[in-house]
């Protein structure tokens, strides 16, 4: 099915349900293929290939509301779904804010290549898949005979979208993306077993980066690992790497939330203008990025997305608002979720912020935790390096770092050059003040 005919399905189907009773819909047609290569003990371990059409339909009638899916796109088919949908609509309670967005959102969208679709996608082959995830494995094993297990990975996703509607939006997409990732382990003398990865996710083939230094560059990090212990619990500087993975943001991030704030579990309640973090910290959400994981024209309610700064020099300027929750709240719309999170950029290197630090930690990684939008209070697991005149002594683990959100990120005093290109939450290492952590 090409775009031409989703998008005619798509109008099809608004049809009827507005035939079956609904005063008006929401329909999403989509077409995913996602493949996935896995090599371990130097043999393919999985390979799967799967493509799926599927077509969602959001069914808006007297104040109710249902969303329905299905992967039968037979229009004998649909039309019973359809009748059913709207059929089952009718037996919900009523809600008043369950109605699509105005109109005037879907206006001013940009018509611009954000490049997010590899236009050589077709040209990607098994053979291509299954050598990379192959010698990424390789050169791990053959680096030393103390790595002990390694597992690689290789994905690729395609997608195609066509969204309408009733009250006037339509749109389309497509997009690409590839991954590759390792995971290795290995052993010392001591019989322990430190492991390690690296992943990088990219919109365009030719931008992976190159697998076998990737393959390297786990391997070194886990080996950094041997040793690894606990130390005193205390008051420490730290620096977050910018590839550990983005725990404390989502820590910030949740207290924005919209839908936290009206149901009273944001502690930036009542906040915005307000300084909620030191002037370091500026957060950027811009859907507009060329190759970015995040990037995009309109957001999953049809509304055109629009670069804001969410956050500047530690002062709070907007929310994360989607059409219901603003309806409930009363307040206009941003966008329900981020798009590609970007900082201001500071001057210095990891290395040149490890270079200031006195005596310290340099979390390379978060292991579970949690945290609490409504309190700001947050804990997590962490592993590391113990930095000492501003050398790297030894690798930690087994501790926590624990706060308040608005006290960590008021303890920001640093954001790195560093920025991090594979994710939408495109950080930069960052150096904190006198962090709580503690032993497990």
């Amino acid at each position: 099915m090409n775009n031409k005919e989703r998008m005619e399905l798509a109008k099809w189907v608004i049809l009827q349900a507005q035939k079956s009773g609904a005063k008006d819909a929401a329909v999403n047609v989509n077409m995913s293929r996602d493949i996935e290569v896995e090599h371990r003990n130097q043999q393919l371990d999985k390979l799967t290939d799967a493509t799926e059409n599927s077509l969602k339909l959001s069914v808006y009638a007297n104040n109710k509301y249902s969303s329905h899916s299905t992967n039968d796109l037979d229009k004998n088919a649909l039309s019973k779904f359809i009748e059913e949908a709207v059929s089952m609509t009718k037996y919900l309670s009523e809600d008043k804010y369950r109605i699509l967005p105005d109109p005037k959102y879907y206006q001013d969208r940009k018509e611009i290549d954000l490049h997010i679709y590899d236009p050589d996608y077709e040209s990607v082959t098994s053979e291509n898949r299954v050598k990379l995830a192959r010698e990424m494995e390789a050169t791990a094993m053959g680096i030393s005979e103390k790595v002990v297990a390694c597992t690689s990975y290789y994905s690729d996703s395609y997608n195609e979208s066509t969204k309408v509607h009733s009250n006037g939006f339509e749109g389309s997409r497509r997009s690409t993306a590839f991954e590759i990732e390792i995971e290795v382990t290995v052993c010392d003398e001591k019989e322990c077993r430190p492991n390690d990865y690296d992943t990088k996710t990219v919109r365009y083939f030719k931008d992976l980066p190159n697998h076998e230094l990737l393959a390297q560059k786990a391997v070194k990090r886990a080996f950094s690992k041997i040793g690894q212990q606990k130390i005193d619990s205390g008051k420490y500087d730290m620096i977050v790497e910018n590839r550990a993975r983005a725990s404390l943001l989502r820590a910030l991030f949740r207290p924005m939330q919209a839908r936290n704030i009206q149901q009273k579990r944001s502690c930036f309640e009542g906040k915005l203008g307000r300084k909620v973090a030191s002037e370091k910290l500026t957060l950027i959400d811009d859907p507009f990025i060329e190759y970015g994981l995040g990037s995009q024209l309109y957001d999953g309610e049809g509304m055109a997305t629009q670069k804001r700064v969410m956050i500047e020099k530690g002062v709070l300027k907007s929310y994360y608002v989607d059409n219901y929750y603003g309806k409930k709240l009363g307040w206009e719309p941003t966008i329900g979720s981020s798009t590609n999170s970007t900082y201001e950029y500071g001057d210095k290197s990891l290395d040149d912020l490890i270079a200031m630090m006195g005596t310290g930690i340099l979390v390379t990684g978060f292991i579970g935790g949690n945290s609490n939008s409504t309190t700001g209070d947050f804990s997590y697991g962490i592993i590391g390096k113990y930095i000492e005149d501003g050398k790297i002594v030894k690798p930690v683990y087994e501790m926590n770092v624990s706060g308040n959100v608005t006290e960590l990120w008021n303890k920001l005093v640093e954001v790195g050059n560093d920025r991090y290109i594979y994710s939408s939450n495109r950080r930069a290492s960052m150096y904190f003040k006198d962090i709580n952590f503690s032993g497990v």
